[in-house]
């Protein structure tokens, strides 16, 4: 077979095994699409088998992965069956497998260690991510996050400034410092770093509320928005939930 002849036939099945990935990655996605809308309809187990399926379509998808895991793990919750949590924690660590920087999935694998009482494993699941990513802004914000909701506040300023070196204007560690600063009741620090992190990203509902209670407590005058960044998205919440990408 003639050289220019054997790489076209290459070519055309390098084009063929593309297409058929980017199928798979449709497929998966309606799948992850159908699975969200189910889950926030609390039909736990149907999201489930659509999880599932997704993660048979493509199963390189991490996020299909941490779909079915966070959806296991409400189901955990509901029914506080053993195997129901371990089937959980299981494929969250699937999920990390794929993705070893998941942010969602790393939080919501710490929140299912701590609510069974496995604290230092959080700790220690946190603590090895930003060890072994060290320049990875969101794993110092979640280690910073866990510090926190441990009492240990120092810790996690100590974390949040460590972040905002690597990013000044994580919206995130900024959001986090503010809060710091108004449960030490530096409301005016607060305000000034709320209104940093939403600069950054004004897609920040709760940095948003939390604005608009210090401005009604103070009577200071809001300065005008930013113009929102669309399509980002940040998460405010320890709860697990699926996410489509």
């Amino acid at each position: 077979m003639p050289a220019t002849q054997a790489l076209s036939m290459l070519q055309w099945l390098a084009l063929g095994a593309s297409m058929l990935a980017a199928g798979c990655n449709v497929v998966s996605h309606s799948q992850n699409a159908d699975g969200v809308r189910l889950y926030q309809q609390g039909q736990y187990q149907q999201a489930a088998r659509r999880f599932e399926q997704a993660v048979a379509s493509d199963p390189n998808s991490a996020d299909s992965y941490y779909n079915l895991a966070s959806t296991y793990h409400r189901m955990a919750k509901l029914d506080n069956r053993p195997d129901e949590w371990k089937l959980a924690e299981d494929t969250y660590n699937l999920c990390l497998d794929r993705d070893p920087n998941h942010r969602d999935c790393h939080r919501a694998l710490a929140v299912l260690l701590v609510e069974q009482n496995r604290s230092e494993q959080a700790f220690r699941l946190l603590e090895g991510w930003s060890n072994s990513n060290p320049t990875s802004v969101d794993a110092k914000v979640e280690l910073a996050r866990l510090s926190q909701e441990f009492g240990n506040q120092q810790a996690a300023r100590d974390h949040l400034l460590e972040a905002l070196a690597i990013n000044p204007r994580d919206p995130r560690a900024l959001s986090a410092i503010g809060q710091i600063h108004e449960d030490n009741g530096n409301t005016a620090q607060a305000l000034a770093t709320y209104q940093r992190s939403l600069s950054s990203n004004s897609f920040q509902p709760d940095v948003q509320a939390r604005v608009a209670a210090i401005r009604s407590a103070t009577g200071a005058v809001p300065p005008s928005m930013p113009t929102p960044s669309n399509g980002t998205r940040t998460v405010n919440t320890t709860t697990p939930s699926p996410v489509v990408r």
